[in-house]
């Protein structure tokens, strides 16, 4: 009885609803049927509801159009229900609104499969299930239905199975689009290319191979032909050329290979081209950039070749270009951009050579510039200065110099500028201050001077300066210590002077500062250390002071580099380990332990010092070379012993084949007892040369390779590092080195018979391998920096190599 009553009460309330259905047109009813057959999280369909307003007309419904709205028996044309949260499977009432026009369900979540029978419905024009989880295969009903179907869009669902190549016996359509949809691989349809009023084919991602067909040259009423991210191969045919209607040709990311087909430029119609990511070869066809209306063409990622054609500056309609990486030679067209509205501009990782187009924003357009990876020459010209639309320029690794444009530094909506890695010479201007957009400013391995401008403290946005290895000079703008923004100040390698910033709390999102190889004097900041994700750090080969702050042992450091400076005092407990003693070589003031650091300073000033650069280098090779004939000698003499050794006793050989041989371990001991058959010598072994059988053409030849133990390897290294003693237990070279250095001081390791060489320089060339040989990989330094140490060995040596820098390729 307790069961009844809310049953009672239900259908009590149900009544009036049901009535009122069943006085409703046949249409609206089954639209009810459907809603109920949906499942509608965001309540997209709760107006469909006689109960909440019984005098509405459910013409009037959200998501839907009738035919005939004001006759008292309409009929539902269009059912709208995109982009509404919709799930379940495909509600079958729809199927019988018979007066159906437009069916949209576009972009749910619908799943399970494709219906049949929306093929039977007569009036039916556009069909969109595209953007959902549908299914399985598609019905072959569908090439046999929809008598009167325009659109059909199935993209972006799960359908599988053969390709519906059927779906070309609906002679009606208009647009096919069929995109990402993981059918089984197959052809471009022909069939598909005898659709006379065919206007868009979509088939991107549709898993197609082969070639595309001849006959896509047939469909003259065709708008827009998408057959990209497929697998096709083979070349573009030339037919492509008699689209005479195409206004958007999208074949990119397949394995299409040859030549671009000549005959495109005589496409009225055409805006768009995209054919990147293939393997297309040969030369841009000059006719190219002559079709009157084409706006975008991206070629990017083949291997063409050749000039640009000189056609571009002719490109009247041109706003994005897009040739990176591909094998383009020669000049750009001097007029470029004269007559085309330049907006996006990418001809990066290509050999293209000469000046930057002074006329590249004429139109007042471009936006993105980037040319990177070039051969590019000569001044940047003072018309980008004044290109004030721009936002990205990217211009590193070419051949540029002389100065920046004085407003080119100011741009006021620029966010990258990247000149890094040419001969850019100058200074940077105060226009900066207007560049109220920059983020990234990369200037780096250029011939920039000059003071840093203070205007750099006013940028509000400028995320990552970097201006290393350049021949900037004077101190620190102290402005930049209020750049929150700031996250990465690499000035590396330059002729900066007087104090670090102080107050720089500021920097909370710092995670990179290299000031390395500067004039830079005074004490650390102890700020630094309450720096919240500062990972990298370092000052080294400078003219530092000081202690090192306690402070800096709350950074969560990767790399720490405070060598080659002037302080002194006690290391903070946590840098007194072992895995920061590269971290302060140089600094012979510092103490450890309650012992200070050996040594004496490896980068002690700048002053002269007798000899040459050339000279210390070759002496410290000339070490190297004797310690490795002696090495070698001592080696042989060992060796030699051994052999004797081994061939009185045979057994003592091990054998290892490593694949299957037809030969055993007594036919080839006899050749490992004779000198005159070693053919190399490694550190591991010897290698010999051994001939099997008894003479003849048919003996085999083979290498056997003799490994010594460990053990071995290990105690002639450290017996000949210790020059001859039993102590290079088995040590290598820079622990050696190292022990040495701090047990007895540097002379300790260095070779008597350099006695004549200046001891500062082979101490700081020491200093150098040191470096390169920290136990942390990332504290060694890169080769750039090695050669420039190796350069301030002698200051005389690095002026020199300044006022003598070559162009940088």
């Amino acid at each position: 009885m307790t069961l009844l009553l809310p049953l009672l009460l239900l259908l009590l309330l149900l009544l009036p609803l049901a009535a009122a259905s069943a006085s409703l047109p046949d249409d609206f009813a089954r639209l009810l049927d459907a809603k109920v057959a949906l499942s509608d999280p965001a309540s997209a369909l709760a107006a469909w509801d006689l109960g909440l307003s019984p005098s509405l007309s459910p013409c009037r419904w959200p998501h839907l159009l009738c035919s005939e709205p004001s006759s008292p028996d309409p009929a539902v044309a269009n059912v709208l229900l995109s982009n509404l949260s919709l799930a379940g499977a495909f509600p079958a009432p729809l199927c019988e609104l018979h007066s159906l026009v437009r069916l949209d369900l576009s972009y749910n979540s619908l799943s399970g499969p494709l219906p049949d029978c929306l093929a039977a419905l007569p009036s039916l024009r556009h069909l969109d299930l595209s953007g959902n989880g549908f299914s399985g295969e598609v019905p072959t009903s569908y090439g046999a239905g929809f008598p009167s179907l325009l659109t059909l869009s199935l993209a972006g669902n799960e359908l599988s199975g053969e390709f519906p190549v059927f779906l070309a016996n609906v002679s009606t359509l208009e647009e096919l689009l069929l995109a990402y949809n993981p059918f089984a691989p197959s052809p471009v349809p022909e069939a598909v290319t005898g659709i006379p009023g065919l206007r868009i084919l979509w088939l991107a991602g549709c898993g197609l191979v082969g070639k595309i067909p001849l006959s896509i040259g047939n469909l003259k009423s065709l708008l827009n032909l998408d057959l990209s991210t497929n697998n096709l191969t083979g070349e573009i045919p030339r037919s492509i050329g008699r689209l005479e209607s195409v206004a958007q040709i999208e074949l990119y990311s397949n394995q299409l290979s040859g030549r671009l087909p000549e005959g495109m430029g005589a496409l009225k119609k055409l805006r768009l081209f995209d054919a990147s990511m293939n393997q297309l070869s040969g030369e841009i066809p000059a006719d190219l950039f002559l079709a009157p209306k084409l706006q975008s063409v991206h070629l990017y990622q083949n291997e063409l070749t050749g000039r640009v054609p000189a056609t571009l500056g002719e490109a009247a309609a041109l706003n994005d270009l897009r040739l990176f990486t591909n094998r383009l030679v020669g000049e750009l067209p001097p007029e470029f951009g004269k007559n085309s509205p330049l907006e996006f501009l990418d001809l990066s990782d290509n050999r293209i050579s000469g000046t930057i187009p002074a006329t590249l924003c004429l139109a007042g357009k471009l936006e993105q510039l980037l040319v990177l990876n070039n051969e590019l020459v000569g001044p940047i010209p003072a018309e980008l200065g004044q290109c004030r639309t721009l936002t990205r320029v990217r211009l590193p690794n070419n051949r540029l110099s002389g100065a920046v444009p004085p407003d080119m530094w100011g741009l006021p909506h620029l966010y990258l500028l990247e000149l890094a890695g040419n001969a850019l010479s100058g200074t940077m201007g105060p226009a900066i201050a207007m560049a109220r957009n920059l983020s990234q400013l990369l200037i780096s391995d250029n011939l920039f001077a000059g003071a840093l401008p203070p205007e750099l403290g006013s940028l509000p946005n400028l995320f990552e300066l970097s201006a290393a290895n350049n021949m900037f000079s004077g101190p620190l703008p102290a402005s930049l210590a209020v750049v929150s923004t700031l996250g990465r100040l690499d000035l590396r390698n330059n002729s900066l002077s007087g104090e670090l910033p102080r107050c720089v709390r500021r920097w909370q999102k710092m995670t990179q500062l290299d000031l390395a190889d500067n004039r830079l004097t005074g004490n650390i900041p102890a700020e630094l250390g309450v720096l919240p994700v500062l990972n990298s750090l370092d000052l080294s080969n400078n003219e530092l002071t000081g202690d090192v702050p306690v402070q800096l042992e709350n950074l969560k450091l990767s790399l720490l580099n405070l060598s080659n400076n002037r302080l002194a005092g006690a290391l903070p407990p946590l840098f007194a380990g072992d895995m920061y003693k590269d971290s302060f070589l140089g600094n012979p003031g510092l103490c450890r332990g309650g012992s200070c650091l050996s040594g004496r300073r490896a980068n002690a000033g700048r002053r002269g010092l007798v000899g040459s650069i050339t000279t210390s280098i070759l002496t410290v090779a000339g070490v190297i070379l004797l310690l490795g004939v002696a090495w070698f000698f001592h080696k042989y003499r060992r060796h030699r012993t051994r052999d004797t050794e081994a061939a009185g006793d045979k057994s003592t050989w091990v054998v290892t084949s490593f694949h299957k041989a037809e030969f055993d371990e007594e036919d080839i001991l006899s050749c490992l007892n004779d000198e005159d058959n070693v053919v190399g010598t490694g550190a591991a072994g010897k290698v010999y040369k051994a001939v099997l059988g008894h003479g003849g053409d048919g003996n085999a030849v083979v290498a056997v390779k003799e490994l010594w133990t460990s053990g071995d390897v290990a105690k002639k290294a450290a017996v000949e590092a210790g020059g001859g003693k039993d102590t290079f237990e088995a040590e290598d070279l820079v622990r050696w080195v190292c022990g040495g250095i701090e047990r007895d001081g540097v002379d300790s390791v260095l070779d008597p018979r350099l006695t004549g060489a200046p001891k500062d320089e082979t101490r700081r060339v020491l200093n150098v391998a040191l470096l390169c040989a920290s136990s942390l990989p990332i504290n060694r330094p890169s080769m750039r920096s090695v050669v420039k140490l190796l350069l301030e060995v002698r200051p005389e040596s690095k002026e020199k190599a300044m006022e003598e820098k070559p162009l940088l390729v």
